[in-house]
């Protein structure tokens, strides 16, 4: 498995030395184990939207992307070409030509920006709609509110026999639950579904498990469970405790919605191939399909976007794989009947400087951190498509028209889910924390 380095030399492997290894992929037995710490909640009534978030971990470059600046000066505008997309008057960088192609479906807010211009706290605050409460480092897994998905699934629930919030293949540094608890974070599927032997960790059975000696290891389980528990108070019997996060585990491999959710292989081989027989690709599918089982909210996670150097070498190679995929999720998307009802939203924590730069020893040209401005893609759940919202100045250097910020993304983002943004939640302390200060959305957005 690849292991994306963000500029502070930061991975996931270094995530779980830290000890949060149970919320950036541990086993689901033991995110079941955790989810009993947590206070048990009522959940509202379903609402219609779903969401898939496509997190481009790092910091999209948005000059490369979906505002590019022909008349800037040549330090500036970079070596791509603007391309026309689909809408008169709309133009996307050079390699953007699948999203071009269907930029009517689209809406591309171009006016976002804060002041959190490090990975940590960047990350935190688009995830989170809360900036940090300290000043935290660039490297940092920083969690000081709940994040979109753990928010959605208190909020929505989960569907039957699947949990509410999945990431693929990571956790972002920021998308926990924090005070909501564990039960809300999301289940990481880490494997690659590109390749042939794809399986599901703690959903398949273990390899050289027959169904008939799974079942056979439940009845023995359930037969020791007949012995008597201790009964002294001061004695914590964990056994019962145990018990229900083996049962819950045990549906999970036996959920006839979970494994079909993950049967990837059932899909026809054209629509494997539309997506791309690549990690990326292929896990915008498993999205689809996910959502297509009920799940509320899913994270499309894809590192690689911190662009210092080799911005023009290195985006030729991936943004095509990579916005074939999403446009290919619209599409199918719309063809099912599902993008009235599923928002797909695709950022990052920032944009990247309007100067390019050459920093000290690396080879090729970049671009550096600029939270001045970004942009941010949406389609789907009644967004109207064919527009741009907001805008930045001739040089890309600052959201310049209808400039916004986290909070309304965010507040956009839960207003599609049927989650109402101006809610105060209660922390375990009783210590009350709004869900979102602003919880204004983008109207503009909102059909």
């Amino acid at each position: 498995m690849a292991y994306h380095k963000n500029c502070e030399g930061m991975t996931r492997r270094d995530c779980l030395q830290l000890g949060v290894s149970f919320l950036a992929g541990g086993s689901f037995v033991n995110l079941l184990r955790l989810q009993g710490i947590a206070a048990e909640v009522s959940t509202p009534a379903k609402t219609p939207a779903r969401c898939i978030l496509i997190w481009m971990d790092g910091g999209p470059t948005h000059f490369e992307t979906f505002d590019p600046k022909p008349d800037a000066p040549a330090e500036i505008r970079g070596e791509f070409t603007p391309i026309r997309t689909k809408i008169p008057g709309i133009h996307f960088s050079q390699h953007m030509t699948r999203l071009a192609g269907i930029a009517d479906k689209l809406a591309i807010v171009r006016s976002v920006c804060h002041n959190q211009g490090n990975h940590g706290a960047g990350n935190h605050y688009m995830m989170t709609g809360t900036p940090t409460r300290i000043p935290v480092g660039c490297g940092a897994f920083v969690s000081f509110h709940p994040s979109m998905g753990s928010v959605a699934a208190y909020e929505r629930g989960a569907p039957e026999g699947l949990p509410a919030y999945f990431s693929l293949p990571q956790m972002s540094r920021s998308g926990g639950p924090n005070f909501l608890g564990a039960k809300y974070a999301p289940f990481v599927v880490s494997d690659d579904p590109s390749r042939d032997n794809f399986r599901v960790r703690d959903v398949a059975l273990p390899a050289g498990l027959t169904d008939d000696r799974f079942h056979k290891r439940r009845d023995l389980r359930q037969l020791v469970d007949r012995f008597e528990r201790i009964t002294d108070e001061q004695a914590a019997d964990p056994v019962p405790a145990m018990d229900e996060y083996y049962r819950q585990g045990y549906n999970l491999m036996t959920s006839p919605a979970a494994q079909k959710a993950f049967d990837i292989h059932s899909e026809p081989d054209t629509v494997r191939d539309r997506y791309g027989r690549n990690g990326f690709g292929q896990r915008a599918l498993l999205a689809r399909r996910l959502v297509e089982a009920g799940v509320p909210f899913v994270t499309l996670y894809d590192g690689g976007w911190d662009h210092h150097s080799e911005i023009f070498t290195g985006l030729p190679k991936k943004l095509p794989p990579f916005e074939n995929a999403i446009a290919t999720l619209i599409e199918d998307l719309e063809e099912r009947g599902m993008l009235d009802t599923t928002l797909v939203v695709a950022l990052g924590e920032f944009g990247r400087t309007p100067k390019i730069s050459q920093l000290a020893g690396r080879k090729t040209p970049g671009r550096d951190h600029w939270a001045n401005a970004m942009s941010i893609m949406f389609a789907g759940a009644g967004t109207p498509g064919g527009q741009v919202v907001g805008a930045t100045d001739r040089n890309g250097h600052s959201a310049c028209e209808r400039i916004l910020a986290p909070e309304n993304f965010v507040s956009t983002v839960y207003r599609k889910m049927g989650i109402d943004p101006g809610k105060i939640y209660q922390t375990p302390q009783g210590r009350p924390v709004h869900l979102v200060t602003n919880p204004e959305p983008i109207a503009e957005l909102m059909g």
